[in-house]
């Protein structure tokens, strides 16, 4: 639309302009009033009140010019043309024959508004543009997509590799074993399944192992972990297991008095052990089991005690070790949790010291690096670190090697004869710890 005076009624051509242009404001915000929105409802028939359609209607005056450009959006392209041409009109109409007027004649007054282009009906709807919107909402879904991404691995402090366990402590990795999700239904792999891979990555922990201060006699470690659930038993129980395949007399101690697994790992009977001697209640001798046909021999944890930590630091328990050491040429001790409780710490001041099983992708390295800290600070020797649950696909795999194996079911069959009998065991016990008695 245009707005232009007359330029005899307003006397100068250029005072005229003036004046049109200093009351486009005006007449803008006057398209949207009441005056000029319910003539237009009522001659198109509308629903719809005054600030409804109000809400429809834009019209805009640009700088330094004498027209207005009106918009109207609505679902409807035919009806969203109708409105706006009728808005034009009837604000026409406003002006003209309400507010400059002489006399109420329309031919008379001073300002007339003609129409310069109509409002055509539109073929493409402004909202919601399919295409723009599935462009924008892929190219959003994708930057929120890599920055939660990215959030997440700087948040996430667990361990991911071999490189952040090295990154923490200075002890050498011992053993890396695989993530195996069935290692639950074969705790004592290195027993039931001899050709699983992760037997063999015991068996390589076992020949570590056997490496560590190779003239310093007999050798009494303990096993333990940061924190709960990182598979510490577990690697007890077939370490102790893989040292006996080779014909060394091992013994399996049960240190954790307060939630034991070993006996339940191994078999065997575990109401009386560890905590009947440490009390005075039974001989060593009586409650040392012999396991497999082997020389390994397990000692449970017993009764859980009322107050571990300091059955484990008594005197007691150092005549315990001291017997095993003795008789044994490896001792395994297995310890609860090093954050939880200091009853790991205060077995491994009385041993050669102490290994970590560090689980990748569940232990954080803030828990570790604690662990690897404490035992500084009691000065414990931290002897290595197992690394379990590595990945064996995606990045940062971890592969045994290129062999491969091949067995017959029986193979991985637990039979009667793989154990030896109760009865016979305690006997066995007997007859290989006679002279341990306190």
């Amino acid at each position: 639309m245009s707005v232009r005076t007359d330029t005899q009624a307003s006397g100068d051509l250029l005072q005229g302009s003036n004046f049109a242009r200093q009351n486009m404001a005006t007449f803008a915000e006057l398209a949207t009033t009441e005056s000029v929105l319910t003539p237009v409802a009522e001659e198109l028939e509308l629903d719809r009140t005054d600030a409804q359609l109000a809400e429809q209607v834009t019209v805009t005056a640009p700088a330094d010019s004498t027209l207005l450009n009106i918009t109207v959006t609505d679902e409807d392209p035919e009806l969203a043309a109708e409105i706006a041409n009728e808005v034009g009109a009837q604000l026409k109409t406003l002006v003209e024959e309400e507010l400059e007027s002489r006399q109420g004649d329309a031919d008379d007054s001073p300002v007339q508004i003609n129409t310069v282009q109509s409002a055509a009906t539109p073929f493409d709807p402004v909202s919601p543009r399919i295409a723009v919107n599935l462009l924008l909402g892929l190219l959003l879904g994708f930057a929120v997509g890599v920055g939660v991404a990215i959030l997440r691995y700087v948040l996430d402090t667990r361990l991911r590799s071999l490189d952040d366990i090295e990154a923490i402590t200075d002890a050498p990795i011992l053993g890396r074993i695989v993530d195996d999700p069935q290692a639950h239904k074969k705790p004592i792999i290195v027993h039931v399944d001899p050709k699983h891979p992760r037997a063999e990555a015991f068996r390589t922990l076992r020949t570590n192992l056997q490496f560590l201060d190779v003239d310093e006699g007999p050798k009494t470690y303990v096993i333990s972990s940061a924190a709960p659930g990182e598979g510490k038993s577990t690697v007890s129980t077939n370490l102790a297991v893989a040292l006996a395949e080779t014909g060394l007399r091992v013994a399996l101690v049960d240190g954790d008095l307060r939630k034991p697994r070993v006996a339940n790992y191994m078999g065997i009977e575990g109401a009386v052990g560890l905590t009947d001697v440490l009390i005075g209640r039974a001989d060593l001798s009586d409650v040392l089991q012999r396991w497999g046909r082997t020389e390994l021999y397990v000692l449970p944890a017993g009764q859980v005690p009322p107050n571990p930590s300091e059955l484990l630091g008594s005197e007691s328990m150092q005549q315990t070790l001291e017997i095993l050491s003795k008789s044994m040429d490896v001792v395994i001790v297995d310890a609860p949790p090093m954050l939880l409780v200091t009853d790991a710490v205060v077995i491994g001041a009385k041993t050669q010291g102490v290994i970590l099983v560090a689980a990748v992708g569940s232990t954080h390295q803030q828990s570790l690096q604690a662990a690897v800290e404490t035992l500084e600070t009691a000065h414990v020797p931290l002897r290595g670190v197992v690394a379990k649950r590595l990945p064996a696909k995606g990045p940062g795999r971890y592969m045994y090697g290129s062999y491969s194996y091949a067995y017959e079911e029986d193979d991985v069959t637990l039979t009667a004869q793989d154990r030896t009998p109760p009865r016979k065991a305690k006997a066995s016990s007997r007859r290989a710890t006679r002279g341990l008695k306190r």
